[in-house]
């Protein structure tokens, strides 16, 4: 089969692979119909996730149909339209049973990363059984690549860990992807006020399509002083970090209010500086997590209810044969005004 596979930092290339196999019983291959890249793949490429070595086939997204099943799969059959969920969970050790699927034992986040991928035209999926869910009739499919990880990672690490109340103030840092999930999501919560920061004028436009009630370019203003001037000084109540990078964790530290939540969602791949020396006293509450996708159920409902629309997102589309044209167009997302990339196999 075909399959974009890393190399190392900075490289990638489509290979020819060895197709996927079943290895335990709770396995099923799925045959990838759409797939997509996700800022954690550009990551990789840097060298921030040690965990992912050489040799692995990139990829944590997708849809697709169910090719064959282990024998301890009892949920799915061949041909069942399946959305895959980039947290793999076994659905019983302590860590699922407490909701924190991201930490399961012999699972978490292990796609693209500790095992093969979804960039390919078939993948295995292990605990196939909790790590998949059936695309309802008559739905989207390529909308529900959305629902793989990064509307789930919006929603959970973002708004549910940031504590978004109706009223409530928002700033999000960073009108990527992730940033624009977390947006299209805060507003489950009726915030009066979200507050978009971002250098890109084209990503703060698309924001303002999507809701954001305020645009801060911080390539030609001082988010800080654009911040504390509309809150009369105060700063917002939830500021949610969707960059991953020293310089913006560091900035959501003078955006928020005292009481106030940051939540963070960047992949971090150096230290960030934390200043106790302004926050010890303010009631400051900072939130860590890896998405758990324990929502992904409801955000189904609502994508098929048309109440959410997550095919917004996507800007481009290729075939998995122009995969390394799509992370190009991807990674150069300042001059193609990409979002997401729609990978069809």
């Amino acid at each position: 089969m075909k399959a974009l596979v890393y190399h190392g930092p900075g490289q990638k290339s489509l290979d020819q692979h060895a197709r996927p196999t079943i290895i335990d019983t709770g396995d099923a291959i799925v045959r990838i119909t759409h797939t997509t890249i996700c800022g954690t793949d550009l990551h990789i490429l840097k060298g921030d996730v040690p965990t992912c070595t050489p040799g692995r086939i990139l990829g944590h997204e997708g849809v697709g149909v169910v090719e064959e099943v282990g024998a301890g799969v009892s949920t799915f059959r061949p041909g069942d339209h399946v959305l895959i969920s980039c947290i793999t969970a076994c659905g019983r050790c302590d860590y699922c049973r407490r909701g924190m699927y991201s930490h399961c034992t012999t699972g978490g986040w292990i796609l693209g990363n500790v095992i093969d991928g979804t960039q390919a035209e078939f993948v295995r999926i292990p605990h196939a059984d909790t790590s998949l869910y059936p695309v309802p009739p008559g739905a989207d499919e390529e909308a529900l690549v959305m629902l793989s990880d990064i509307l789930p990672t919006g929603f959970e690490c973002g708004v549910l860990n940031g504590k978004i109340q109706p009223g409530g103030s928002v700033a999000i840092v960073g009108s990527g992807p992730i940033g624009l999930a977390a947006l299209l999501t805060a507003q489950f919560y009726s915030p009066a006020e979200i507050v978009m920061i971002d250098l890109d004028e084209n990503r703060l436009a698309t924001a303002r399509r999507f809701g954001a009630t305020h645009l801060v370019n911080s390539a030609t203003e001082d988010p800080v002083a654009a911040v504390h001037a509309l809150s009369d000084g105060r700063g917002v109540d939830t500021v949610i970090e969707a960059v991953g990078v020293p310089a913006t964790f560091e900035l959501c530290q003078e955006l928020v209010a005292p009481g106030g939540v940051i939540a963070n969602i960047g992949v971090h791949g150096h230290k960030a500086d934390l200043h106790l020396e302004t926050l010890w006293s303010r009631n400051i509450t900072i939130t860590t997590r890896l998405v758990d996708t324990v929502t992904t159920p409801m955000l189904m409902k609502t994508v098929v209810a048309k109440r959410l629309d997550p095919a917004r997102l996507i800007t481009h589309r290729f075939t998995l044969d122009r995969v390394l044209d799509a992370y190009d167009t991807f990674g150069r997302a300042a001059e193609t005004h990409a979002l997401k990339v729609l990978i069809t196999a």
